[in-house]
């Protein structure tokens, strides 16, 4: 049950042969959506099919979705994912961006974690798909003694297909524990003041380091069907929040900034305006030569953000009149996002700590 390489020891006022356990401790289990382990077919294939399967992304009845996705979606989408995968691959450490990455984040909030408690936490990550899994980090965490364990999904924004589905994985693992740990969740951090701080200084160093500065910024945020928003999900709400508190920080006017959604799937409405749509209109008809575009609702850079924007997105600009396209990178490990993240565990763990 326990991790071989943990200290045990008898419990305070126990019986002496009452069974060795482990100091308690306190788990931080960072997560975020996962990433194939490599691009080939079986990779993509074995990655899309969990992903794609998840009731909370695609929720048609399984009876219609299946077959489709079996049958037709699984056969041919693995070729164009792993092409896509390919050409942004991380070849030197054998991973994707993501993976690179949220290595990096928990590395660092590890580092701050042990500053501020000590050995007294356990710090991890997990993904939704894919691996490191969610069952097994929360194993290994219960393995080293962790009696309670704060649960971070890396959205900023909530919405069903990734903050939700993340906890539902989480909420699964626990089933499993025979001694389950007290757990907590992170709340969605949209409009955290550190967060907002870490996107403008962000904004500020693109814009002081382009030869010509932007006409716009727009905050392409991953989009969801139109139809959950009509169903109660909050996150069309959220990222519009965001881009007004950024807006507001940057001391910009209403023309300067636009919220746009990327990553359209199927053939219902999604949240509009359309990321690759908006930006080929305001070349068009704003007249608009420079833009810079930002992925506020990425912990991370990804597949969507270094190869959707800076390849698709960027090209129907470009198409349409574009001449400058500027792309923000995500927060991913800088140094004002790490402290962001940190102060909002810092605070989740008040009364555990």
């Amino acid at each position: 049950m326990f991790d071989k390489n943990t200290p045990l020891s008898c419990p305070v006022h126990a019986a002496p042969d009452h069974p060795k356990v482990p100091e308690p401790k306190v788990g931080i289990l960072i997560a975020n959506l996962g990433t194939p382990d490599n691009y080939d077919y079986w990779s993509m294939r074995r990655y899309l099919g969990e992903f794609l399967s998840d009731k909370r992304v695609i929720d048609y009845p399984a009876y219609l979705w299946q077959p489709l996705l079996q049958l037709i979606i699984l056969t041919s989408r693995p070729f164009r994912s792993g092409a896509a995968y390919k050409s942004i691959w991380n070849e030197e450490e054998g991973e994707s961006p993501l993976m690179t990455i949220t290595k990096a984040q928990t590395a660092k909030i590890k580092e701050r974690a042990h500053e501020m408690y000590g050995d007294k936490v356990v710090v991890d990550f997990a993904m939704r798909y894919g691996n490191p899994s969610t069952k097994s980090k929360v194993r290994e965490m219960v393995a080293k003694g962790c009696s309670k364990i704060l649960f971070f999904p890396l959205y900023p924004h909530y919405a069903g297909a990734t903050s939700a589905t993340a906890n539902d994985q989480f909420f699964r693992a626990l089933m499993n524990e025979k001694w389950q740990p007290i757990a907590r969740v992170i709340e969605p951090y949209f409009d955290d003041a550190a967060y907002i701080e870490a996107l403008a200084q962000s904004v500020e160093k693109a814009y002081a380091e382009a030869e010509n500065k932007p006409e716009v910024l727009v905050c392409s945020y991953h989009g969801v069907p139109k139809r959950y928003l009509m169903q109660g999900d909050p996150y069309h709400c959220q990222c519009q929040k965001t881009t007004r508190l950024l807006k507001e920080r940057l001391g910009w006017a209403d023309t300067d900034i636009v919220t746009t959604f990327q990553s359209k799937f199927g053939p219902e409405e999604w949240l509009k305006p359309y990321t690759v749509e908006e930006v080929a209109r305001l070349a068009e008809e704003d007249g608009k030569k420079r833009i810079a575009v930002i992925a506020p609702a990425f912990s991370a850079d990804c597949i969507e953000t270094l190869e959707e924007i800076n390849e698709e997105i960027k090209e129907s600009f470009e198409e349409a009149g574009g001449e400058e396209f500027t792309y923000i990178p995500c927060l991913n490990d800088d140094d004002a996002h790490i402290d962001a993240l940190t102060q909002i565990i810092s605070r989740n763990l008040q009364g555990w700590l």
